[in-house]
């Protein structure tokens, strides 16, 4: 099951060794499953043969500049999100990147849970939609762009945070979502309101998709956070569900 509901990929575009190793790091403890290369001439080989959902670019390449990178990788087709990471920080250069292709510009030296916040949001935007399908037409369909959720061809209502709270779970499906995690995309990493909003989130969310026979379950992990659960999945969703009242 797991090919269907993928984890994010990203390719790091960074001759720099010191920065493109815990960048790397960083993003796999993270989740992400990611690629690493050197030029631009790798870069566009690279979105070629394995596209990713995101790639981080720097514009400072030993063989040529990232701004052609992004250009031509839009040029070839590459429909997924641009992050141009670099030490140039003169409004002319972030609108040529961004008039050039890229989605974000993110200025060197920049903090880890910025550029954390900024990938999440990246793929919430640009490749979350790659990352849920529906198991069979009478299962749990997501459609990301239009911000819209079926049970076969019945529509679940769902406000905004619901459905921000299932996107996730669903991108990380049969994996646990950590509660922290949750608050920081859906809120903001800066909330500082009662995180009991994120139960009554979840409470609401379950009995909608109740409701109308959804078989995936959303299921609590004590102490952790939350998994989105297939109707396969088993013993593990049984051995949770006391947690509910205390995630």
């Amino acid at each position: 099951m797991d090919s269907l509901w993928p984890m994010p990929t990203v390719l790091v575009v960074e001759d720099e060794e010191d920065i493109s190793f815990p960048l790397v790091r960083t993003l796999e403890r993270d989740g992400y499953e990611v690629r690493s290369v050197e030029s631009g001439a790798a870069a566009l080989r690279e979105i070629q043969l394995q596209p990713s959902d995101l790639v981080i670019l720097d514009l400072g390449l030993p063989d040529m500049d990232g701004l052609d990178v992004c250009k031509q990788a839009r040029e070839s087709g590459y429909g997924g999100a641009i992050m141009i990471v670099t030490g140039r920080s003169a409004e002319l250069d972030r609108v040529v990147g961004l008039d050039y292709g890229a989605d974000d510009y993110l200025v060197k030296p920049f903090g880890v849970a910025e550029l954390q916040a900024r990938v999440r949001a990246l793929l919430r935007r640009v490749g979350g939609a790659a990352a849920v399908e529906n198991l069979d037409p009478d299962g749990l369909r997501i459609d990301v762009d239009a911000r819209r959720v079926y049970s076969g061809d019945r529509e679940v209502p769902l406000t905004g945070k619901e459905f921000d709270v299932l996107a996730i779970l669903a991108s990380h499906r049969d994996k646990v979502v950590s509660r922290g995690r949750l608050m920081a995309d859906v809120w903001d990493e800066n909330w500082y309101g009662s995180t009991k909003t994120l139960d009554v989130t979840i409470g609401r969310l379950r009995q909608k998709l109740e409701s109308v026979g959804v078989r995936e379950k959303v299921v609590a992990v004590r102490g952790v956070g939350f998994r989105l659960e297939g109707a396969n999945s088993g013993a593990s969703s049984g051995a949770n569900s006391g947690a509910d009242s205390q995630p």
